[in-house]
């Protein structure tokens, strides 16, 4: 990754000293300021610990000379963090309906707030306490997820693209077709989410990534069968080793990502393809408490302090700096680097927009049929068809009746014949 050398940049004096220890948030001790101490220290003492719940890879943790966010926030407030990780929106919503763990900030995805808001699964967040949602830009407030900007507050957005390898390719692919080139073989990977894999089939062939055609559905489930023989395997965070460590050449992948593994490798490129892509947004939400006690209402509040927190415009910049994603904060952005905020993988330009669409929550019954479909496809067997496999049971039969006759046989002859088992 690369060296951020973050606070630098972000000249601000704080009115009550800190000081932290360099080995703890990953930077030296010095003087900030900006940040409201009656709001930050309203629940000092009182023993409160939230469990927070986000993507691997996605917030600044004090690598690489990074602001250690999670450390900083718990110093500055006395609340302690439960930091675990999820993989896919999907993953997230399992546990989550489980109900086998409370979680009191999570950082689902456009389409899968909107599901969660469907089913009654979140909190309306009280913006009282989070008075830093003045920096989130106007074109990011009240989205199509969340069209009264009730439950969410955006954290990234960004698109999807084809990572590549130039040296193993020797060309620039500028299509998902490259996904389903046999030259290629075992050498590309696939999100192992059904929601991404299926976005890049169907804009293969070139439909909506939020159609409900069961017809539509099934071409792309049939296109996804047919890649897997070619595929080396189903990632999410696991890229990061496989395309830095040239172990593929070709893989779809998450913009902020790409950034970061060509920092990594610089064989590396990062392309939207001709056929367009999604352009997806993350957003920061608390989850419907299943009962009203004081416990549960200081937790919410100490996950909406967590929250404006995140929006910090310092605090902002620093973890947009780490995890390479685009940023919806104003006053972050505007403390970004000129080349950060002129790169066209982080921000891309309208030409480019225009050609991408933004997941919409599917009916009940189209999450069924992909939930159905994905599980068809992830249990299928690569590199033969279905209807080989009772005639390969049965050829592997006949040939152990084959091999006992003739081990009889052979016993009976031995004085005629003298075969060696390698000639069958």
């Amino acid at each position: 990754m690369k060296q951020h050398g973050l606070l630098k940049k972000l000249g601000l004096v704080m009115a009550s000293v800190l000081v932290f220890s360099s080995m703890t948030l990953g930077v030296a001790a010095e003087e900030t300021s900006g940040y409201d101490m009656d709001y930050y220290s309203q629940l000092k003492g009182k023993d409160v610990t939230i469990n927070v719940y986000n993507w691997g890879e996605y917030i600044s943790n004090g690598d690489d000379d990074s602001l250690d966010i999670n450390a900083l926030f718990e110093e500055l407030t006395g609340i302690r963090i439960n930091y675990t990780q999820f993989d896919t929106n999907e993953s997230l919503y399992a546990k989550l309906k489980s109900g086998g763990t409370t979680y009191d900030v999570i950082f689902p995805s456009d389409y899968m707030v909107s599901r969660m808001i469907d089913e009654d699964m979140l909190e309306p967040l009280d913006f009282e306490n989070i008075p830093n949602f003045q920096y989130i830009s106007e074109k990011f407030k009240n989205p199509s997820y969340d069209p009264e900007n009730l439950y969410s507050v955006p954290y990234t957005w960004g698109t999807v693209g084809l990572i590549y390898n130039y040296d193993m390719l020797g060309f620039d692919p500028d299509s998902w077709d490259i996904m389903w080139d046999e030259n290629y073989a075992k050498q590309i990977l696939q999100f192992s989410n059904s929601r991404d894999a299926f976005a890049i089939a169907l804009l293969r062939l070139g439909y909506s990534i939020n159609t409900e055609d069961k017809l539509e559905l099934d071409q792309a489930a049939q296109m996804l069968k047919e890649e897997k023989p070619m595929v080396q395997a189903y990632v999410m965070d696991q890229i990061f080793d496989k395309m830095q460590g040239n172990e593929a050449a070709i893989a779809p992948y998450y913009a902020g990502d790409a950034i970061n593994m060509m920092a990594v490798n610089d064989s590396l490129r990062f392309v939207i393809p001709k056929e367009g892509t999604n352009l997806f947004f993350d957003a920061v939400c608390i989850p419907k408490h299943k009962e009203d006690t004081e416990e549960s209402r200081l937790r919410k509040l100490a996950s909406e302090m967590y929250i404006n927190f995140l929006n910090e415009p310092d605090i902002a910049a620093a973890n947009i700096e780490y995890i390479q994603y685009s940023t919806p904060n104003d006053a972050a952005l505007a403390l970004l680097d000129e080349e950060t905020r002129n790169n066209p993988i982080a921000y891309p330009s309208d030409e480019v927009l225009e050609n991408t669409e933004v997941y919409v929550n599917l009916s009940e019954d189209t999450n069924l049929y992909l939930d159905q479909l994905w599980t068809q496809i992830m249990s299928a067997e690569a590199g033969y068809n279905y209807w080989s496999m009772p005639l390969f049971l049965l050829g592997a039969l006949a040939l152990s009746v084959f091999i006992t006759i003739w081990k009889k046989n052979r016993r009976r002859r031995r004085d005629r014949f003298d075969y060696e088992i390698s000639n069958f």
